[in-house]
């Protein structure tokens, strides 16, 4: 039998090709569906303003007029909170480029004032150390470089080194 539906029999093929010629092709079996024109006339309808409706409506207008106004000012807070921070950092790297160098200039400062690197070079330029009673230090009583200093004349007395 398993046979039989698998390969049909000459028989049951026929009988198969008769059922389907018997039936007519096309028809439509269920139920048809007609649709019929039907025209209106609103012309002569006039529309009837709801009072109630419009007051609904302007306050729910004045409500989200109020809420989209508070995340507007929620965003402009919020991004302005962000380029602040991103300007604070900016500013950061900035300090900290400015006290490196500082730093590097306090270096150069101190290796430039260095006393045997300024008597090698005045060594090799030809220079000698001043004799006793050469120099005069300078009077520095202020320590404050924004005092004034009072200028004075001292004698200056020059000393040969030839006797």
């Amino acid at each position: 039998m398993a046979a039989g539906v698998l390969y049909p029999t000459m028989i049951q093929a026929e009988e198969w090709s008769e059922q389907a010629a018997a039936q007519p092709r096309g028809m439509f079996l269920g139920t048809p569906e007609i649709y019929f024109a039907k025209r209106i006339d609103n012309s002569r309808v006039a529309k009837v303003t709801d009072p109630k409706r419009r007051r609904e409506m302007i306050h729910f207008g004045i409500t989200l007029s109020v809420l989209f106004l508070f995340v507007m000012v929620y965003l402009w807070q919020h991004f302005s909170a962000i380029e602040y921070g991103y300007r604070i950092e900016q500013l950061k790297a900035q300090r900290d480029t400015i006290a490196e160098s500082n730093r590097e200039l306090s270096l150069e400062e101190a290796s430039l004032k260095d006393l045997a690197r300024i008597d090698v070079l005045a060594q090799k330029m030809g220079m000698q150390r001043p004799m006793p009673g050469q120099w005069q230090p300078m009077d520095s009583t202020s320590t404050d470089p924004s005092v004034p200093i009072m200028a004075q004349a001292n004698p200056i007395r020059v000393v040969s080194s030839e006797p």
